[in-house]
């Protein structure tokens, strides 16, 4: 009987929802930023976009949508044929590198700044939140700041394979002849602590998450909601969780989290 009373309030709750303005939207994501102590924001390749970076799966433009990444991505394509993940799959690290933070960025690093925000989990690999000012920030699914031997398992600086790579030195080698490879999770390698330590800290206590550019289809990153006791969710296309979030905005996520701040500083 409990949980059938809790099913229809959440039903009551995204009914209401559907049907607020935009602005009420923001006021009510507002408030219930403002109420929680445990906040978290996830995010993914949506808030970048901004950035001049494409998603992944958005029709048209998303990258995945032109180019399969089983053929260039994986981690098997890395280890059994090097040459092709290095000329035809590195490419797109540069782009990443050369980004610069937006509007969206900023307004997660002002957030928790202003102790509103607890960290960030994020599953992109374009240190934007790092150069947005973000501090606690988990990268679950790695990051292009350095690269590492897959024998000695030394690591080294990023700029190592880049320089590499630039003079056809491909694959990258380590100085003890073993092959250097980013420090990212590619399709088919295991996540590495970042995710774990993410799951450990949301298990402790997660009164509310917002979820930022994130399709949430890609597991189990996308089960980190379900540690959650409520859900902000501002995403542009739908997502499996959009009927249980207590605020859905579908807008781009730089404007949208612009005005969320805006409306922060209003109650403040």
């Amino acid at each position: 009987m409990m949980r059938t009373n809790i099913l229809i309030t959440r039903t009551l709750i995204t009914m209401e929802g559907c049907n607020m303005t935009y602005q009420k939207k923001l006021e009510e994501a507002a408030r219930l930023i403002q109420t929680h102590q445990k906040v978290y924001a996830l995010t993914g390749a949506g808030i970048s976009t901004e950035s001049g970076l494409p998603d992944f799966r958005s029709p048209g433009t998303g990258l995945w949508t032109k180019v399969d990444p089983t053929k260039y991505s994986t981690a098997q394509v890395l280890y059994e044929n090097p040459d092709k993940f290095f000329r035809f799959g590195f490419e797109r690290f540069y782009n990443l590198r050369k980004a610069e933070p937006n509007r969206g960025h900023f307004a997660l690093a002002w957030m928790e700044k202003e102790r509103l925000l607890q960290g960030v989990i994020t599953q992109n690999i374009d240190g934007l939140h790092y150069k947005a000012g973000s501090e606690k920030v988990w990268e679950v699914h790695g990051h292009l700041r350095t690269g590492y031997c897959i024998d000695c398992t030394k690591e080294v600086l990023f700029e190592e394979l880049m320089t590499q790579h630039e003079q056809n030195v491909i694959p990258p080698k380590c100085t003890c002849g073993g092959m250097l490879r980013p420090s990212v999770v590619l399709f088919g390698d295991s996540l590495g602590d970042a995710f774990a330590k993410a799951e450990q800290t949301l298990s402790w206590g997660c009164d509310l998450m917002l979820v930022v550019g994130s399709s949430l289809t890609v597991y189990p990153v996308a089960s980190l909601p379900s540690w959650a006791s409520r859900l902000i969710l501002i995403n542009l296309q739908p997502t499996p969780f959009d009927n249980d979030a207590d605020v859905l905005i579908q807008d781009e996520s730089g404007k949208a989290l612009e005005d969320l701040v805006e409306q922060l500083k209003f109650i403040n």
